[in-house]
């Protein structure tokens, strides 16, 4: 099931980079009631602050997934989902309640005023972007990959395809007589052919 891990590696890839590349991307306007109405824009990476870590440990998941054995890939699935979880709950409530928490680094690196109420004062409006939406997409992609994982990982073709592996390896042509180009790959394999 050489499809399977292919679609579960693609799927893993995409959804971490759509994290990576969310987290760099503007979440929230944030309009401040300091006179100035000053509009702030505050990043993924500020309004979720797992989402960089987690969506570059989903990249790595991915791209480890492809070459692990079996055991591993029941260990991937799982860690792929509790990464979709973590990542997908945070976004969700910044999605659907947009805390002023979400908003703080960045208003008190723009104004130095710091703490939940006082910021909260400071706020006149905020505004979503696009970007928590798909970064709730990517996550639900993730889930599924990982589900995915967990449910076809025993059928998946392990180790070297057949047309990497030796004639020794593959079983093959034993009724045919031994010529030079055995005797080259037996030397390649530390077999003397003259012995």
């Amino acid at each position: 099931m050489r499809r399977g891990r292919s679609t579960a590696v693609l799927a893993m890839l995409i959804a971490g980079a759509i994290g990576v590349i969310a987290s760099t991307q503007t979440w929230i306007d944030v309009t401040l009631d300091d006179g100035a109405q000053q509009t702030l824009a505050v990043p993924g990476a500020d309004a979720v602050p797992v989402l960089t870590p987690l969506s570059l440990a989903a990249l790595a998941l991915g791209a480890a997934l492809s070459i692990v054995g079996p055991v591993l890939r029941y260990v991937f699935g799982v860690l792929g989902i509790l990464i979709a979880a973590l990542v997908g709950i945070q976004t969700a409530q910044v999605l659907l309640a947009t805390p002023v928490s979400a908003t703080a680094a960045t208003v008190t690196e723009a104004t130095g005023i710091s703490g939940t109420d006082a910021v909260a004062s400071l706020v006149a409006s905020l505004s979503l972007t696009p970007w928590p939406a798909v970064t709730l997409l990517a996550q639900v992609v993730l889930a599924a990959a990982a589900v995915f994982t967990l449910v076809t990982a025993r059928r998946w073709v392990s180790g070297a395809s057949r047309k990497y592996r030796t004639s020794a390896e593959a079983g093959g042509d034993a009724g045919r007589p031994h010529d030079a180009i055995d005797s080259w790959d037996d030397l390649s394999r530390g077999d003397d052919p003259t012995a």
